[in-house]
């Protein structure tokens, strides 16, 4: 049976990913994004150039944290597509504004979009009666625990109170805020916590297509702290699939979505090296505050109750990686990396 979801954050990485697959399979989509420049903006309107070809797709350019035109946007949506559709089966919650660096530039609009506007999708959830709300967390919530520098993979029931960054505090108030509907009005809930995705399209902010333009370009790649830091790299079809599989449990759960174990920043550098044949020039500067000495997904939870693993292996996604930016390259080299 196929069924209606309201995507928030549809031209961004995942929730593109997510978009495209969810109209491969024959369901609807009405996706809002507010089409921000927190990277450069030529990446989302090309991931959009491709959702707008595909039938079932219906798309408003409104800012989650704008209560009164998110609604409408919701509501406008399904009065278009309603001899398909009889309601919303799910509001899927990936708009987002990500990057723990920048939070501590500019923490306000962190808050303005994670926080508020979590609470206006919530209310719209409520209000309307959708019967599944997914949120997307991360795994910056964790923080730098002890787990972190002990090897210890982290499980979801690990202390998340102590946040490195205003963008991990204010995915953690997400999460709070998602609870207390939980707790209050029975609203089912998925928060899943993703970690370190990365694929072909993806952020020109976040290390991997950065790493891999700045190799096969040989510009010059800052590096911070010594890239023994490590990160559970996670592929972003991989996730794309545990997002669906998280629509169907009910309750309020949180869910770690990983790739299942930890690379240092040196290993990627090296694969990507290895499978360019390039060699990267490294500017090495001190560590960042803002960020955690390594991450790693206990996703035992994930296996058991989703019946999700991930498929991908860093190297293949890799390689996939590499080739989309080879076939892409005479416009992704000159993208704004951030």
């Amino acid at each position: 049976m196929n069924h209606l979801y309201f995507v928030t954050g549809c031209a961004g990485f995942i929730a593109s990913r997510l978009t495209a697959r969810l109209l491969a399979e024959g369901h609807g989509v009405v996706g809002v994004d507010n089409m921000n420049d927190a990277y450069d903006v030529r990446m989302k309107h090309r991931r959009m150039e491709d959702l707008r070809k595909i039938k079932g797709f219906v798309f408003f350019e409104t800012d989650v944290a704008d209560r009164e035109t998110v609604s409408l946007a919701f509501h406008h949506g399904l009065s278009q597509v309603k001899n398909q559709f009889p309601g919303y089966a799910g509001i899927i919650h990936l708009a987002a504004r990500a990057g723990v660096r920048y939070s501590v530039e500019n923490p306000w609009v962190y808050c303005q979009t994670n926080i508020l506007g979590t609470l206006n999708l919530l209310e719209i959830a409520r209000l309307e009666n959708v019967p599944k709300f997914v949120l997307a967390s991360s795994s910056s919530v964790y923080g730098n625990t002890p787990a972190t520098h002990q090897g210890i993979a982290f499980s979801e029931d690990f202390c998340t109170d102590f946040p490195c960054s205003p963008y991990a505090a204010t995915k953690k108030a997400a999460e709070t805020l998602a609870y207390s509907y939980h707790h209050l009005h029975g609203m089912n809930i998925a928060a899943l916590r993703f970690f370190t995705v990365y694929g072909p399209a993806g952020r020109p902010d976040m290390s991997v297509l950065r790493f891999v333009r700045g190799i096969r370009e040989q510009e010059p790649i800052t590096l911070y702290g010594d890239g023994s830091q490590s990160r559970d790299f996670t592929y972003v079809d991989d996730i794309a699939d545990g997002v669906l599989r998280s629509l169907n449990p009910e309750g309020y759960s949180i869910f770690n979505l990983g790739g299942d174990r930890p690379y240092s920043v040196n290993t990627l550098l090296a694969l990507i090296s290895e499978i360019t044949g390039q060699k990267p020039i490294i500017v090495q500067k001190p560590p960042h505050p803002a960020d955690v000495a390594s991450t790693w997904a206990d996703i035992s939870r994930a296996r058991q109750i989703l019946g999700w693993s991930p498929a991908v292996s860093l190297r293949e996604g890799l390689e996939k990686t590499v080739a989309w930016y080879d076939e892409n390259r005479e416009w992704a080299k000159k993208l704004d990396m951030g």
